[in-house]
């Protein structure tokens, strides 16, 4: 099985996917900044499991720290598979987010991502084996007027692991893409928009999240949404995406910009 990392491990899904991943014989690998939480976490599924956990206490917005990870998972062979599941958000219009706010949602959202994904990606492509799931959102394609930032990071995600996928065509490589709906995690609460307020019929668990997303992963799905039932509405938005850029490739105006 080898190692599995985990980002954003202390809660949430990533703990999820801590307790789901041990349970399938995975040594772990747990990223989060609170240690005393992840510190738990290892004692238990360790207790439990027989598996080893490591845990790399880390602030993913701050350079420093990232790149200390980066460094511990470019040197550790044993890894198999990653899961960018750290992530940040503040849902409020930009002129009343900070600066810093929208800052750290970059740098967790999507540097962090992009250079552990980079960190990886290397050993995979050696041993031509490997797995990395990175959770985007329905936000990446999708904005509400207190989401520019957060579905700008998130339409980031979405585009670079599709971009990845291409890269790695032809190998034993799966990079699988996420995008999950509203999910029970201490995000909202981060956010500024608790889940209380929400419509609750809308909130999935994120233990069925995440069974859902480890079901499309043994299924092979490159895309998974864990709540959209109806599979033709992915694939014609998928189909009119591709059709959108075939029908980009003119080379001249279109018409209706060509004064008569």
């Amino acid at each position: 099985m080898g190692t599995a990392v985990i980002t954003g491990a202390s809660s949430g899904l990533g703990e999820v996917f801590a307790e789901r991943l041990a349970k399938r014989g995975y040594d772990l690998k747990l990223v989060a900044r609170r240690k005393d939480r992840l510190d738990l976490l290892a004692e238990k599924l360790e207790n439990q499991y027989g598996i080893k956990v490591t845990n790399l206490v880390s602030d993913l917005s701050l350079d420093t720290e990232l790149e200390k990870v980066a460094e511990d998972l470019r040197n550790d062979k044993s890894i198999t598979l990653l899961i960018n599941n750290a992530g940040t958000s503040t849902l409020n219009s930009v002129t009343k987010t900070s600066v810093v706010k929208q800052k750290e949602m970059v740098n967790v959202n999507i540097t962090a991502l992009m250079l552990l994904s980079n960190a990886v990606l290397p050993q995979f492509l050696e041993k031509n084996e490997g797995t990395l799931i990175n959770i985007a959102s329905v936000l990446g394609f999708y904005s509400l007027p207190v989401s520019a930032i957060y579905s700008g990071t998130k339409g980031f995600v979405i585009q670079y692991t599709k971009g990845l996928q291409e890269e790695v065509k032809g190998t034993d490589i799966h990079i699988q893409l996420v995008n999950p709906a509203t999910t029970a995690t201490e995000i909202w609460e981060v956010s500024g928009v608790p889940l209380s307020v929400l419509e609750q019929s809308t909130i999935m668990k994120t233990e069925d999240c995440v069974d859902a997303v480890l079901a499309g992963l043994d299924q092979g799905e490159l895309l998974t949404y864990p709540s959209v039932n109806d599979q033709n509405l992915i694939d014609t938005y998928e189909d009119a995406r591709i059709k959108l850029m075939q029908g980009s490739q003119t080379g001249q105006p279109a018409e209706r910009y060509i004064k008569s």
